[in-house]
Parts: C-alpha cells; structure tokens; sequence
C-alpha cells in the first residue's frame, strides 16, 4: 500500500494545512509524492472545466499542472446531489475516482488523498470519506481539533464509518493546540489512543499568524466595495478597532489594524490613529485596512468625496465601504473562517513548517509500509 487518505473529524480543523505539510515534507524527504483531491464541492474554472480550489492550491504551491479529470475528478457544486438522486445511472463517480487514481499512481511512491468536510460527507451520492478511502485503498491519517474530551468524542464518532470497512488507521494528528496545554493533550489524547491501538502522529499548536484574514477576505464578509486602494487587499489582518474606541490603551498591537468606522467618525478616527502612530513612534501605519460603514439600511450613503482622506493615499490603505454599520462589520469580520490560499504565502510556508517540527513523519511511513 502506498496511498494515504487525510480525513477530519469537521470542517474548519486544518485538514488542508495538514495535507499540505505531509504532501510537501513527504517530498523533502526524498519520496515522489503526489496529490489528489478526488471528492470535493467549492470550485474553480480551469481551463473551461472545473477544479476543486484545495487542488488549485496545491498546484500552485507544490508545482504541478492541474488537470480536473485527474487531480479533481469528482465536484459536488450545487445541485449535484439534487441530480444524483434524480437519476443516479447517469453518474459514474466511482469509475471516475478510479480512472485519477489509475492515472497517477504509477508516476508516484506515494499518493496522498484529501478528504472533504467531516467523514460523511459526500454519503448522499455514495462518496462517503471511508467509501472513497476504500476505493483507492489508502491508510487513513485523521485530523482532530486540539481538546481532550470533545476531542476524543469526536474523534471516536469520525473513525467509526472507517473502521466499518475495515479501513486501517495510520494515525492521528491534533491539531490547533493552545500552546499552554501542548503537554496535556499529548499525555491524555496520546494515553487513550494508546488504549485504542491507535498511533498518535503529533499534536500541531495553535498558531495565531494562521487565522489572519487578508483584506480580500474581509471583503468578501461585509459585502463591501474597494474604494481606494484596491492593489493592496492581500494586506493581513492582526486585530480589529472599532472607530469609536480609538484609543492608545484599546490597541493590543501596533501593526496591520483593520479600522471599522463609521462615514460619519471617520475623520476624526484618523487623527487619533495618527496621533498615536505619532506617539509610538511608528514608522509605518498601523492600519492595514479600513472598512467605512453605513447605517444598515441605505445601500447608496456616502458620495467619495466625503470618505477620501490623504492619509489613505499617502500610506496605500485598502478602504472598503459597506452597508452594514460597525457593530454588523466588527461580528461579520471576528466570525472569518481562514482558509490558506495562493494570496497569503506567508500562512503556507508557516504550515509547512508547522507540520514537519510536530508530525512524526517517520512513524506515518513506518505504519504505511507494514500494510504492504
């Protein structure tokens, strides 16, 4: 056997992260490693076809020209299911995972598959995360969000539809651990896996830098329009102030601050931004965006003229305006759910390197080989 499966126990737990670290160590340790993301449902267009974005991704990232038949046969965009149900002859899903596979596998030592969601995922159309790791005949590594109890309950829950098909278990990666309890989840995680027959293969901290959004992203959540600045939307953000509590003892960092203010405080928002950059002695601005609010309700507030500033040209500040008051903005924002992507290169470098310093990957391929 030389296929691996990487599951999760949900979404939003770093399966992406954890396969892109094993898929780009596996290759810096010397193995031809190869990549597939055979069932999954938010997309992009290629070349008039469409892709799987996590198979964009690691395109883009590992270095390798994605063909969608091969790298991401099957898409489950909206409607899908809906059609599958209607008339299921008409779709060979199996047959087409297995054609990629076909296809692949020989022009590598090993291939490493991603799941999609939580294992059950793509039950509906008999794509299930353990009926499809069944299919390609992969051990199965699952990730886990950091915890104890809810953790190990998961956990068990996930690895049951496995373990149903007899589907063999290379081991568990934790993953997002508060640093401060690092010790503590591998003693009790790792001491109840033991009891499972179950190898831990690492327990991966929390890493903060990995759940800053970009402008782009900030964006997209407000529903907002760039009005200035538009060139620089890959711009992190580390933390959120609200225009009304611009204050020098509000700020918990002094570096790419995303001000939310309304159209109506802007002005004097700014000056306190630069009376304090002044005060710190900042030779950059703090701020790495700015959202401008409305009230809510009007969708055509504000005339361009009365938001311009010259600090935002002097400094290149994306500005982006939006019909959701402050409150609204600040909720939409503080509830971003990160996803590594080809605009923020610094998140990609820094899962890399994440997943080698806390995986075992050693004891991944050790158990790999003994299913031969």
């Amino acid at each position: 056997m030389k296929n691996i499966y990487v599951a999760a126990t949900g979404q939003h737990i770093g399966k992406t992260t954890s396969t892109l670290g094993i898929v780009a160590n596996l290759q810096k340790m010397g193995y031809n490693t190869g990549y597939c993301k055979p069932v999954g449902q938010r997309y992009l267009s290629v070349d008039g076809k469409i892709a799987d974005k996590d198979a964009v991704l690691f395109a883009k990232v590992i270095g390798f020209d994605v063909v969608p038949e091969w790298h991401s046969p099957v898409v489950l965009a909206n409607g899908a299911t809906r059609d599958f149900l209607d008339r299921p002859e008409a779709f060979d899903y199996p047959g087409d995972i297995q054609r990629a596979a076909n296809h692949l596998e020989p022009s590598f030592d090993v291939m490493v598959y991603e799941g999609t969601g939580h294992p059950g995922v793509g039950g509906v159309v008999n794509l299930s995360n353990a009926d499809v790791a069944k299919m390609l005949d992969a051990g199965v590594v699952m990730v886990v969000e950091g915890g104890i109890g809810k953790t190990i309950d998961r956990l068990i829950m996930s690895i049951a539809l496995f373990r149903e098909k007899k589907l063999p278990l290379l081991g568990v990666i934790v993953n997002k651990v508060i640093p401060e309890k690092h010790d503590q989840v591998s003693k009790y995680v790792g001491r109840k896996l033991e009891q499972m027959g179950i190898p831990l293969l690492g327990v991966v901290p929390f890493d903060r830098t990995l759940s800053f959004p970009i402008m782009e992203t900030v964006n997209d959540a407000v529903g907002g329009k760039v009005v200035f600045n538009g060139h620089r939307l890959n711009n992190r953000v580390e933390d959120i102030m609200a225009g009304s509590l611009v204050d020098l003892d509000e700020f918990s960092a002094f570096r790419n601050i995303l001000l939310v203010v309304s159209h109506k405080r802007l002005k004097e928002a700014i000056e306190k931004v630069k009376e304090i950059a002044k005060l710190k002695k900042l030779d950059r601005t703090p701020l790495s965006g700015v959202i401008v609010t409305g009230d809510g309700k009007q969708e055509n507030w504000f005339k361009l003229e009365t938001i311009e500033h010259p600090y935002f040209i002097r400094n290149e500040i994306p500005v982006l305006t939006t019909t959701l008051d402050t409150y609204g903005s600040v909720v939409k924002v503080s509830r971003i759910e990160v996803k590594i992507n080809t605009r923020t290169p610094w998140k990609i470098k820094r899962a890399i390197t994440l997943i080698r310093e806390h995986v075992d990957f050693d004891l991944m391929m050790d158990n790999l080989k003994k299913l031969e």
